[in-house]
């Protein structure tokens, strides 16, 4: 980058706009601190200590100087010593907090992928795709964009970016086009849909469970403020990206040559992967009646096509991003910290102080601020953090419906704002690393933060012009 774009303290812009993005969070956090407690001087230390800890580790992240591992390692390191020394938060609690069910998730879809890989699958689809659109890199994100959208909708989005990436990147590698657009094209479009069901997405689960809204209560409410929004981002990223998905393929006369089939290279071992990624997708659409996690599920694939292949361990293990799962262990261990000094109690109670005199107000309230704090923190925290506050308000006889459909788009819609917004964000750029292109929090940043904004609008005067509805 030339030194003319690049502003104060050598940072790009658009990694500055991350910057006023923290400071706009912290001083707005300040102020609902100062709220509830009167003064920032009383504010009780474990709380200073921990939002602390947390903005330097963020900070870290968005500038890049250091990698997300090794600043999300350190943040939770400190974040533990701190928490044990003032006794807000136990190595117990730290532990508790690792959300092990998303880590094992990861863990075995990450080896059943990567077993797949090596058999030349992911070539053969590609290969298939890029004739379908003659390498056009729009028509390719359109494409790939709806397929990854429609099964989020049935499936996790992590799941779905985690066996969709690697056949983007082979697309790309073929035609010789930046994988880049496409790959963040793919993540914020499955945030967006996976918001639209009660499986798509973990915080609709968690907040299907403590409801009991049913999975079609979800599509009713949810489904037509999410195509809409959906339409949205993907008319943003058009414009937002327009040079890069105006890009020409190199190879296209080579590609329409190719032979699909001679993509195959170990087609026994194709067909064994592929029944036990059948059987975890099959499941997966049970899961709700057979009473297990998407992890368990995930687990029994991969012990199922581990027997029945019987890989070396070692060379298995290798396709697995070590970096994103320990990264994710830190996360967690770092929101842990902030969730039990009570920021995200505080954040909550201040919402909840609106909720008798304004409900459209208290809605839009807490949409804008499950949305920019899911772009910040796991959403899945913040969701466990709300659901006992609106769960107290039902109880003091307001209507809390429109507060869960709310709930539900902010946290959905928010995460696309930062690369670590949402777990799909986060396996999507670990796959781009392993290219020539790997997606910076500048080009995150560019796409992402532009087209949450615009979903949260749109989802946002969705649910207030349809207000009656969703009471």
């Amino acid at each position: 980058m030339q030194t003319s774009q690049r502003g104060l303290l050598g940072q790009s812009p658009l990694t500055l706009a991350g910057y006023c993005l923290m400071i706009v969070v912290a001083a707005g956090l300040g102020y609902v601190l100062a709220l509830k407690f009167e003064s920032i001087e009383k504010v009780p230390l474990p709380i200073l200590v921990a939002v602390s800890i947390f903005a330097v580790t963020y900070i870290a992240i968005l500038s890049e100087k250091i990698h997300r591992t090794t600043a999300g390692i350190c943040g939770a390191v400190v974040m533990g010593m701190a928490g044990h020394w003032l006794g807000f938060y136990s190595q117990t609690d730290a532990v508790a907090a690792i959300d092990w069910y998303t880590i094992g998730l990861l863990f075995a879809m990450m080896v059943i992928v990567g077993m797949l890989q090596k058999t030349g699958f992911f070539e053969y689809l590609a290969i298939i795709t890029a004739k379908k659109t003659k390498g056009d890199p729009w028509k390719l994100t359109v494409l790939l964009g709806i397929v990854t959208t429609v099964v989020s909708m049935a499936i996790d989005n992590v799941t779905t970016v985690v066996v969709i990436a690697p056949v983007t990147v082979a697309i790309c590698e073929i035609l010789g086009v930046n994988p880049i657009p496409i790959l963040l094209s793919e993540a914020l479009l499955s945030d967006v849909g996976g918001v639209a069901t009660l499986v798509g997405d973990p915080p609709n689960m968690i907040i299907g469970s403590v409801t009991g809204l049913s999975f079609n209560s979800f599509i009713i409410h949810l489904g037509p403020p999410v195509l809409i929004s959906w339409i949205v981002c993907l008319g943003v990223l058009r414009l937002v990206l327009w040079k890069e998905l105006s890009e020409k393929p190199k190879n296209i006369e080579g590609l329409l040559k190719m032979n699909e089939n001679e993509a195959i290279t170990d087609m026994a071992t194709l067909k064994k992967v592929l029944v036990a990624l059948g059987i975890v997708i099959g499941l997966f659409f049970l899961q709700g009646k057979l009473g297990l996690f998407p992890s368990s599920i995930a687990m029994l694939g991969l012990a199922i096509a581990m027997l029945w292949v019987q890989p070396d361990p070692d060379e298995a293990l290798r396709e697995v991003h070590w970096s994103v799962l320990l990264f994710f262990i830190a996360l967690f261990v770092c929101v842990g910290g902030i969730e039990k000094a009570g920021v995200l109690a505080s954040v909550g109670d201040t919402i909840a102080s609106y909720a008798h005199t304004n409900p459209m107000f208290t809605c839009a309230l807490l949409f804008w601020v499950a949305a920019i704090s899911s772009a910040i923190v796991d959403n899945i925290p913040f969701t466990i953090a709300m659901v006992p506050i609106i769960q107290h308000l039902e109880t003091e006889g307001i209507n809390v419906m429109p507060l869960w459909w709310a709930l539900a788009m902010g946290v959905g819609f928010g995460g696309n704002g930062t690369p670590i917004g949402s777990t799909a964000n986060v396996v999507t750029v670990s796959v781009s690393e392993r290219t020539k292109y790997p997606i910076t929090m500048r080009v995150w940043l560019k796409a992402g933060t532009t087209t949450m904004v615009a979903c949260c609008i749109m989802g946002l005067a969705f649910e207030l012009f349809f207000f009656d509805f969703y009471q």
